[in-house]
């Protein structure tokens, strides 16, 4: 099989193979949102997996929108099982952005939207409205969380459709500064509840 779902034996199994010739990716947990005050995966709570099983984790984020105009989508990390998501991260983050109008049209760097040593939610969005179609997809990859060796990188890929009928394709990368395993991780809005959407948390065979 060189790089689709499975067929068969496989069918239900959540395994797809990667078509670069890597690693299956294994599906853990999908959480859905529904007025959530936030959405979080927490190593051995309702089936989650997010220690050393893993070197590599993807979360997928699919048409996740606010309650609330002007909010943005955000994630943090714990290393006491999500007591404290408050990990100092450093990050960067580019954005390219289009009007359906055909207004505007550059690459920034989001000076804004980067941390240094910040505690605080990491962006994975730009500004968002609470309409149904203002929403954001995209995704996170966590590497080797589980390391009490080794700073924990991420990188972020998203597309939005945002409340000033933009689209706007950004991508975010950094590192928690911390050695201690990372064994929770949560989404959330800047502020305000995340009226729908669901997230995919897959684990990739290496």
């Amino acid at each position: 099989m060189s790089g689709i779902i499975a067929q068969n034996t496989l069918d239900g199994s959540g395994l797809i193979k990667s078509p670069e010739g890597g690693g299956a990716w294994n599906f853990i947990k999908k959480l859905t949102a529904s007025g959530s005050s936030d959405l979080s995966f927490v190593d051995g709570t309702d089936d989650v997996v997010l220690d050393s099983t893993y070197k590599i984790y993807v979360f997928t984020f699919n048409n996740i929108h606010p309650e609330t105009d002007n909010m943005t989508f955000q994630f943090n990390l714990s290393i006491d099982s999500g007591s404290n998501y408050n990990v100092a991260k450093t990050t960067t983050f580019i954005t390219a952005y289009h009007g359906e109008s055909d207004a505007g049209g550059a690459l920034i760097y989001k000076e804004s939207a980067d941390l240094a040593e910040g505690t605080g939610g990491q962006n994975l969005s730009g500004p968002l409205g609470n309409g149904n179609d203002e929403c954001v997809s995209g995704y996170l990859h966590l590497f080797n969380p589980s390391s009490t060796t080794f700073i924990k990188h991420f990188m972020s890929s998203f597309a939005t459709y945002n409340e000033a009928d933009y689209t706007d394709n950004g991508h975010g990368g950094g590192y928690g500064n911390t050695t201690s395993a990372v064994d929770a991780i949560q989404f959330k809005m800047s502020t305000d509840n995340i009226d729908a959407g669901d997230i995919c948390l897959y684990g990739i065979s290496t």
